[in-house]
């Protein structure tokens, strides 16, 4: 708890919070499996009603008009950030009011044997229902602080692991990358092939793409990790064998802000050009086009094979080559921040799966939310099953960054801080 600068009291708020780090890991929180039920919590609307609060206090001053100008324009800046959120509380507790009158009816209705009227208000209490969902999830996404990299374009890198029989890794390798590129062209974005190494018989052992558009990484950030396939092989000895195997493959999600400042010494580059191998059957270079750089201090390589250009496929590996220095930088500093929690930014830390696909059940399970969704071939054409599972992702991201920051605080009040 803090004085605020005109005089009178709030805890400090999550607006002012810089960032959450979102382990997907509280047992006990998943109680709140939606937004409507951690609106639902007393923390929260004890929360929000100081917030409202101090709204109403914020704008009474400014209407006073009898700050000075310093004073003026810090309750202006207050007053812009907490009228969102005052609004959409409102709105939330107007949309309740309008469910509880809902079912008030819906009980008299009961009573009266009206079973048509009550088919229909039914049906009405449900779609409100929905309602008060998605403007509980509208709050949410105004009271948690935006993360800085969200807006950033990404690079995404995907990578087959290994299985004992058959060749699934590589075909699913294959599969998963081509999800992301439908997904890239359902929501709108641009979708570059920087290298893509395929497999001898038609599977991907690697590739990697830039990703721009509009909260690219927002959207893909929880991808990064270890993604598992059990299937029976379509093809080979192991697909005679009717036996199911089960492989992995890894994916990493790098942010790349449009400024990269990472400098990098051409003396610590080795740069070898090579002919490209074929870009999923779209090309192969005659000529020495393709471009490998190689970090020496670091150890790291990266390779750009789709442009006819030299020079070209030489930007672009120099580009991403910045953005995975950049992603080093950002690992250090986050581990010193939160050295006991593991936040997913797309790095090779995979200690275990994140999401099964398993093809002979035609069920895609994400392990971090208990999140089943049915018909892989949905989720695979990356388009609106993907995005669900996406935003569903995101809807538990935000709900355990409330719910943290609200038991950080009564801890707080709790002890006497």
């Amino acid at each position: 708890v803090r004085l605020h600068n005109c005089g009178f009291w709030r805890p400090k708020s999550l607006l002012d919070t810089p960032r959450f780090t979102l382990s997907f890991n509280s047992q006990h929180r998943r109680k709140h499996q939606d937004s409507q039920a951690l609106w639902k919590h007393e923390a929260v609307q004890k929360y929000l009603e100081t917030l409202n609060k101090e709204y109403q206090q914020v704008s009474h001053l400014l209407r006073a008009d009898s700050k000075n100008d310093f004073e003026q324009r810090t309750l202006r800046r207050r007053c812009a950030d907490l009228s969102p959120i005052a609004v959409a509380f409102q709105d939330v507790k107007e949309a309740e009011r309008e469910v509880q009158e809902l079912e008030a009816m819906c009980r008299e209705l009961d009573s009266r044997d009206e079973k048509q009227l009550l088919e229909l208000a039914l049906e009405e209490k449900e779609s409100l229902d929905e309602k008060v969902n998605m403007l509980c999830r509208k709050l949410f996404q105004l009271l948690v602080p935006k993360e800085k990299y969200d807006r950033s374009h990404v690079v995404l890198e995907v990578t087959a692991g290994r299985t004992t029989g058959g060749d699934i890794c590589q075909q699913f390798t294959k599969e998963m990358f081509e999800m992301y590129q439908n997904y890239a062209d359902y929501k709108r974005w641009t979708f570059d092939v920087v290298n893509y190494t395929p497999a001898e018989i038609g599977g991907l052992h690697h590739a990697a793409a830039h990703i721009s558009g509009e909260d690219v990484f927002r959207h893909l950030k929880y991808e990064g990790g270890t993604h598992r396939v059990q299937r029976i092989p379509e093809t080979g000895l192991s697909s005679r064998m009717q036996r199911i195997h089960t492989g992995t493959m890894s994916v990493i999600v790098l942010p790349q802000p449009e400024e990269v400042d990472v400098k990098v010494e051409p003396k610590d580059l080795r740069i070898d050009t090579f002919r490209a191998k074929g870009a999923g059957g779209q090309h192969v270079n005659k000529t020495d086009s393709a471009v490998r750089i190689v970090h020496l201090p670091t150890g790291l390589a990266v390779e750009c094979q789709q442009e006819r250009s030299q020079q070209l496929n030489k930007e672009v590996a120099l580009r991403t080559l910045k953005a995975k220095l950049y992603q080093q930088i950002l690992e250090k500093q986050l581990s010193q921040e939160q050295s006991a929690r593991k936040l997913q930014l797309g790095t090779r830390a995979q200690s275990e799966r994140i999401r099964t696909y398993n093809f002979t059940q035609d069920r895609v399970t994400d392990h971090r939310i208990s999140y089943d969704a049915r018909n892989i071939k949905e989720i695979l054409s990356g388009r609106e099953a993907l995005d669900k599972l996406i935003n569903r992702l995101l809807e538990f991201a935000e709900i355990e960054a409330v719910t943290e920051y609200l038991e950080n605080l009564q801890a707080l009040e709790g002890g006497g801080g």
